[in-house]
């Protein structure tokens, strides 16, 4: 496996790495021929998150207008290298070794994501990348699930590593942790996508599942570490509603467990509809006394469903299929990317 250093900036052949087209057969934008470097990248996105009035819309709307643009085109190199030595501090810190990034227009970057409203300029992430190319269902829900809820969710998870479906969920209490646990324990694959960053465990509780995935599995973060930073405590809430409509979008459908009238998990129900996923919402949602959000999204697309095996028809419906497993798999063709060495997670904090 080639391996990156921390001196990403020389202009040796080990800094300039190819940045290969999107896949054909996708609708996501395509960068023209031109070298990149992912730790120019990575501070270059610091760079303009730390910027007045920037954000997750502005940063998409830039790159949407200047197609075949990088975040670095907006900044100049003594800033984003600046930044990222400082992110890059910050990860030493945090005890990280090995991560990865992967760039909005580069060949690795999930074409899926081009489906969410505001498309994210760049991820962090640690482990096994490929995971993003496979089959996915997302399964949340409430932090504060009943035990019936929990055992629902552990079902559902259960089932999905049975079909070979990759488990998407975002770390939270409650549904999140049941749905990355079970499939851990089941010998199947999960991802989680943080609403913090790479640097940070939230909730404390979930430290050490947060590791095991980052080891075993993959953990991806959208979360600019410098600016994330520097706000206060209540208004890095942001980030966990704009991390829902990365989740919804990188995987093949949403199934919500239970759900309050005022859960987060409404949030990534609405992007799901807004990106033509599929969301399923189980039968006990509709018969909890005082819910409205269920038959609001009903109305809007959502299927109501008992049991696994209603999702797994719907699905085989929708794609002409006959087993989940082939169905919810992503367009992207599977070794496209930025480079081999990056495909590893093999950029360095030492």
């Amino acid at each position: 496996m080639a391996a990156m250093t921390a001196d990403l900036f020389a202009d040796g052949p080990e800094a300039l790495l190819p940045a290969l087209r999107a896949p054909s057969g996708t609708a996501a934008p395509v960068l023209p021929a031109r070298t990149l470097s992912p730790m120019r990248e990575l501070g270059a996105y610091e760079a303009l998150w730390c910027r007045p009035g920037s954000g997750l819309r502005a940063i998409a709307a830039l790159l949407r207008d200047h197609p075949g643009s990088l975040p670095s085109d907006f900044v100049p190199p003594a800033e984003g290298r600046r930044c990222a030595q400082l992110a890059l501090a910050a990860i030493r810190v945090a005890g990280i070794r090995h991560f990865g990034v992967r760039v909005q227009g580069t060949g690795e970057y999930p074409p899926r994501l081009h489906d969410a409203a505001h498309p994210v300029a760049l991820l962090y992430f640690r482990g096994r990348w490929a995971l993003a190319d496979t089959p996915s269902v997302a399964i949340v829900g409430t932090r504060a699930p009943s035990a019936q809820g929990r055992r629902r969710a552990a079902r559902l998870a259960r089932l999905c590593v049975a079909d070979g479906l990759t488990v998407v969920s975002g770390l939270a209490r409650g549904i999140d942790t049941v749905a990355h646990g079970t499939a851990l324990a089941e010998g199947g694959h999960t991802i989680a996508v943080l609403g913090t960053p790479i640097t940070a465990s939230y909730p404390p509780e979930n430290r050490q599942l947060q590791r095991r995935i980052a080891a075993e599995q993959l953990l991806i973060s959208q979360v600019p570490i410098l600016h994330h930073a520097a706000l206060a405590f209540p208004a890095r809430r942001r980030f966990f509603p704009e991390r829902n409509a990365t989740i919804s979008a990188l995987s093949g459908a949403t199934i919500i467990v239970e759900a309050g009238e005022t859960s987060g998990t409404l949030i990534q129900a609405r992007h799901a509809l807004r990106q033509g996923r599929p969301l399923f919402i189980l039968d006990s949602c509709f018969r909890r006394p005082g819910l409205t959000w269920p038959a609001r999204f009903a109305q809007q697309g959502a299927i109501r469903v008992s049991d696994y095996g209603e999702i797994r028809q719907h699905l085989a419906a929708r794609r002409g299929g006959s087993a989940a497993a082939q169905l919810l798999g992503s367009a992207a063709a599977p070794g496209c990317g930025i480079c081999a060495a990056a495909d590893s997670a093999a950029l360095r904090a030492d």
